[in-house]
């Protein structure tokens, strides 16, 4: 033991030489891989054996991208669901719109049929608001007035016959009270028999009244009330209401019938005024009122 050297002075080849003994065993040892193969059964080995650790090194790594790219299928998901609600909605709107176009040009082009058979010229207005009801009126406004040529007292008309008349008229705007209303009064006739009579607005949609009727007055349910023509402002033949119900009082001596109009102010935003003389229409009821 004494004669030996320590193992930690002990001297063996030099580090030059190991490293290049050890070069040429990398060269000898890629020339035979690359040319036989001998190796590739080791390679396999190693990297069956590395491929656990691999994994587990790996994990962190593909559980982000896996919720990366659950968050970004499901941001798309929501994109996609918000873009189809958003193309139906669209489609809706444009569908209805399409029809109200349809209804309306329709309605326009049976007031238009209207004019044929009228002699007053014609002013086609279009519902601007409907005023809150107030002490049960009945009121409409529309988007033109006396520019356009309109007037207090003009009639308004639709298809199915009179609608109202015109109470209140700016440059720019007028107001309708409509058939209904309690201030408005229209002579008319039975179409059948050509009786003439008077109905009023009661306040209630739906109805008027045809007061002054004798217990025996030859008016029936089911009969049709045309304008009379008489006064001036509504002009003859136009449809005002068919009636639904007579009251008689033979006790009384007279009768009271009800009606229901037979135009349709609440379906339509389009209609037509009557520009009918006015003048001429209110000097005929001052002149009748006089002789009475």
């Amino acid at each position: 033991m004494q004669g030996q050297t320590p193992p930690l002075f002990r001297r063996g080849p030099p580090a030059e030489v190991r490293l290049a003994v050890l070069v040429v065993l990398a060269l000898t040892l890629m020339l035979v891989d690359a040319r036989m193969r001998v190796l590739e059964p080791v390679r396999r080995a190693v990297a069956i054996a590395l491929y656990p650790f691999q994994r587990v090194v790996l994990a962190p790594r593909d559980l982000v991208e896996q919720v990366d790219e659950w968050v970004n299928a499901a941001n798309l998901i929501r994109q996609e669901n918000e873009a189809l609600q958003r193309q139906r909605i669209e489609l809706a709107q444009v569908s209805t719109h399409a029809q109200q176009v349809a209804t309306e040009n329709a309605q326009l082009r049976r007031l238009l049929g209207i004019t044929e058979h009228t002699s007053e010229p014609t002013v086609v207005v279009e519902v601007f608001y409907e005023p809150p009801d107030g002490g049960g009126q009945q009121r409409l406004v529309f988007n033109k007035g006396s520019r356009a040529g309109l007037a207090p007292g003009m009639p308004v008309i639709d298809e199915g016959g009179v609608v109202g008349q015109l109470v209140r008229v700016t440059p720019m705007t007028s107001e309708a009270a409509l058939l209904t209303d309690d201030r408005v009064s229209i002579p008319v006739q039975v179409l059948r028999n050509g009786l003439r009579l008077i109905a009023f607005g009661t306040n209630t949609p739906g109805q008027i009244e045809v007061r002054y009727l004798s217990a025996n007055a030859d008016v029936r349910v089911g009969d049709v009330l045309i304008t009379s023509g008489v006064g001036g402002f509504f002009p003859a033949g136009l449809q005002v209401a068919k009636i639904t119900s007579i009251d008689r009082n033979s006790a009384s001596g007279f009768a009271q019938a009800m009606g229901e109009p037979l135009s349709h102010p609440e379906r339509y935003r389009h209609f037509l005024v009557l520009q009918v003389d006015v003048g001429k229409a209110t000097k005929m009821q001052q002149e009748e009122g006089d002789d009475n």
